[in-house]
């Protein structure tokens, strides 16, 4: 979107979304329609705001990125690690490693994002992406930043094309829970119970009215977050009132 179609999509979306009480709401716009939501949701608390991604050193000759380091003071969350910044943009774990520590040290909190491709999931490979991506986007993180942090699992071969978002294979409910369980062994055999108990993980692929509900009740699914359905005001409305059964997170992007 443009600055002033982000602009008017917040608008909409503060006369239409009712925050249930307990849930957070994430508006995550492109880089340059920061400033001007960010100016917007000074206005009141419905909502919070992140950046879809950043750079990880803070300061140096890098033309043309946005520094974690910039950032700072602006946003609350930044997403890590996308897949369409893994598989688009070449950015391997070492990079996602890099820019969840930069996002920590700048006194923001990381969206960490993690999750197989088709060919993976065909062979059988889930589990082990998710235990890479997930040791490594959390290597050198202490248990007090961990607290910090926020993990996505997000199946690739489910991401929609932003528009077909309501017809795409999707896993069952049931399946996003094993992913998530599976994720919060990994945290646990890095922090402990009690940390891998209180991460919050959400769910995000082709997020729609009609499934919204079946993710955000599955055990140890703890929100959403949602792509091409959240240009649609009426729809992500409806999908923020289905986090009312539950403590969430839903995440606009």
């Amino acid at each position: 979107m443009t600055i002033a179609e982000s602009s008017m999509l917040v608008h909409e979306l503060d006369k239409k979304v009712t925050v249930p009480k307990g849930v957070e709401v994430v508006l995550v716009p492109s880089a340059l329609a920061l400033q001007t939501v960010g100016l917007q949701l000074k206005h009141h608390r419905k909502f919070k705001l992140a950046a879809q991604n950043c750079y990880w050193r803070d300061s140096g000759p890098y033309t043309g990125e946005i520094s974690a380091h910039m950032l700072r003071g602006l946003t609350q969350y930044v997403i890590v690690g996308h897949s369409e910044r893994r598989h688009v943009f070449g950015e391997h774990d070492n990079d996602v490693r890099h820019k969840v520590q930069a996002v920590v040290r700048n006194q923001m909190q990381p969206i960490l994002c993690v999750g197989e491709t088709a060919q993976e999931k065909a062979d059988g490979d889930t589990n082990f992406v998710l235990h890479d991506q997930v040791t490594s986007g959390l290597a050198n993180v202490t248990s007090e930043e961990l607290s910090r942090i926020v993990i996505a699992y997000e199946p690739v071969w489910a991401i929609s094309n932003g528009v077909d978002f309501e017809t795409r294979e999707t896993p069952t409910p049931d399946q996003a829970t094993r992913a998530a369980e599976y994720i919060r062994k990994q945290v646990e055999q890095l922090f402990g119970k009690k940390a891998a108990d209180d991460v919050r993980i959400l769910y995000g692929a082709s997020v729609n009215q009609d499934n919204a509900r079946g993710f955000i009740t599955a055990k140890g699914v703890d929100g959403l977050l949602v792509g091409g359905a959240s240009l649609k005001p009426d729809m992500f409305a409806a999908i923020v009132a289905n986090a009312q059964s539950k403590r969430a997170e839903i995440v606009v992007k």
